[in-house]
């Protein structure tokens, strides 16, 4: 074995670089080079040089442009907020989260305040974390049904809204200054979303994921309308959707399958579950889309599917598939099955149809008894 003992002592200014940047970054290839040397001083592993080469060279850009200073310090406290809510996640990636939506204004005695707690209760019980704002309202009502342990409280500095105290002195609770970097980490972390009724920001929160999903921005995944039995809410949106938005083309039919509506929290919480019964992920391989499943279907289903579904491959059909080799170098899920198809990368709506389709292949989950 090679003794590199005095290479470790040696200063990082004069040691050789180990890596080069693929490309230009600033222009300036002697400041590009200070930039690696001051990585490699940094500690950072080498192989997230790459992206974090990326970042210091835009910080130069930056100073280089005609900058406001108040597009600086916007830029600055962002890219904090980011880096504080990417440490407190980091130890719970293995473990699947949903975000629960909903007003602030939820009293405890409503019955959606119920029924937010009840559904973030089947959650915890089957083993999720449940994502909240962190505030008063439904936000409270998601972490006391999950409980502190499975808690996370993403939250806004408000002049006027306390966060809630639930998870007071817990490193799983995060302050934010501003409401786009907390909806990056109220989305980004989740495999699974539930939006009860609320208000202008409710609305937003729910048309942006479902615009991130429609348009593959975002991975497919369960979204769950949630409201009370009786309740008009959800339904009178949907009504919006179908007679304004879908009426007038603005969508297309197939995009009111990228979520669900109901009035129960334990339909609520199989809808996020079950998306998962036997569709694990996705990813793309060049101009392939690989779809990796628990359990394959036969030939006669794969060959059905492929015929019912041929509409949103650009060429082809759904072809069974091991690991390609892209992921078998980066050790991607290598074992599990996996479909793949030349996708058209627009029909997001029939894709999650086809989701379904693979899902009903498997029982559904069964869920824990309400506490």
């Amino acid at each position: 074995m090679r003794d590199d003992t005095a290479e470790r002592q040696e200063p990082a200014s004069r040691r050789p670089t180990p890596w080069r940047p693929r490309r230009q970054g600033t222009g300036r290839p002697e400041l590009d080079e200070h930039i690696v040397e001051l990585l490699g001083s940094s500690g950072a592993p080498v192989e997230r040089w790459d992206q974090l080469f990326e970042i210091l060279v835009t910080a130069v850009g930056l100073g280089e442009d005609d900058v406001d200073r108040l597009d600086l310090k916007i830029t600055s406290a962002a890219l904090r907020e980011m880096r504080k809510a990417f440490a407190v996640f980091a130890p719970y990636r293995s473990i699947p989260k949903a975000t629960v939506f909903g007003s602030a204004r939820t009293l405890p005695e409503d019955p959606l305040y119920v029924q937010a707690r009840n559904l973030a209760s089947l959650l915890a019980g089957a083993g999720w974390m449940v994502v909240t704002g962190g505030g008063p309202g439904i936000m409270a009502a998601g972490m006391e049904g999950a409980g502190r342990e499975r808690s996370f409280g993403i939250t806004i500095r408000l002049p006027f809204e306390q966060a809630n105290t639930f998870l007071a002195g817990d490193p799983k609770q995060v302050e934010m200054k501003y409401f786009f970097t907390r909806k990056l980490m109220l989305l980004k972390e989740s495999a699974g979303f539930a939006i009860l009724p609320g208000g202008f920001g409710t609305l937003d929160e729910a048309l942006e994921l479902l615009t991130l999903v429609q348009t593959g921005k975002a991975e497919p995944c369960p979204i769950v309308l949630l409201d009370v039995a009786g309740g008009t809410y959800w339904q009178a949106l949907e009504r919006f959707m179908t007679d304004e938005v879908a009426g007038r083309g603005f969508i297309g039919p197939e995009d009111r399958s990228l979520y669900r509506r109901t009035d129960d929290a334990r339909e609520a919480a199989r809808e996020i579950l079950g998306f998962y019964r036997n569709y694990h992920s996705r990813r793309f391989v060049g101009n392939l889309l690989v779809l990796r499943l628990r359990s394959m279907p036969d030939e006669r289903e794969r060959l059905e599917l492929s015929e019912e579904f041929a509409a949103i491959c650009t060429e082809g059909g759904l072809e069974a598939s091991g690991p390609l080799d892209a992921e078998v170098a980066d050790d991607d899920n290598v074992g599990l099955p996996r479909l793949v198809l030349r996708f058209d990368r627009a029909s997001h709506g029939r894709l999650r149809q086809l989701i379904d389709r693979l899902n009903g292949l498997s029982s559904a989950p069964r869920l824990p008894s309400m506490p």
